[in-house]
């Protein structure tokens, strides 16, 4: 019987978990952003949503969470702190208080070409050929849009 139960705890040890390699790496891979993201004066956090903006332009701010998968009570004190920075503006109309509105101010549209760096610095992070750094993030994109549909 001791045998049976041991065998039946294997699932419990951690080198046999899935998501430890994952949440590890992901921990990883934000330390690893730190230094090319300390010379943006940007948080990961904050850079995505830069990366966003940058890409998509003025958007509102439930646009921004649903792209960055970030709630309004996550999102609304990075955003602060961004606007502090003087990097984006955040505009509540005076029609309806419950939206708002995030556009770049010139320093914020200008960051984009020293994040250019960005990318390049990364991807000296993970030693992996590229065809298996390509194939990684389309089985992330697959297990998350997988996660998503579970959660609806």
């Amino acid at each position: 019987m001791e045998d049976v139960r041991a065998t039946e705890y294997e699932i419990l040890r951690l080198e046999n978990q899935l998501y430890f390699p994952l949440y590890a790496c992901a921990k990883e891979v934000v330390r690893q952003y730190r230094k090319p993201l300390g010379e943006l004066n940007l948080t990961y956090t904050q850079y995505i949503v830069m990366m966003v903006l940058w890409e998509f332009g003025n958007l509102t701010g439930g646009e921004l969470g649903r792209q960055i998968r970030l709630d309004s009570g996550t999102l609304a004190p990075l955003l602060k702190r961004l606007e502090k920075q003087g990097l984006i503006n955040r505009v509540r109309p005076d029609t309806n208080e419950r939206k708002l509105f995030l556009s770049l101010t010139e320093e914020g549209a200008a960051l984009k070409e020293k994040a250019l760096a960005v990318p390049c610095a990364m991807q000296r992070c993970i030693d992996l050929p590229e065809e298996d750094v390509r194939q990684l993030k389309f089985l992330l994109n697959k297990a998350l849009s997988g996660m998503e549909r579970i959660r609806q």
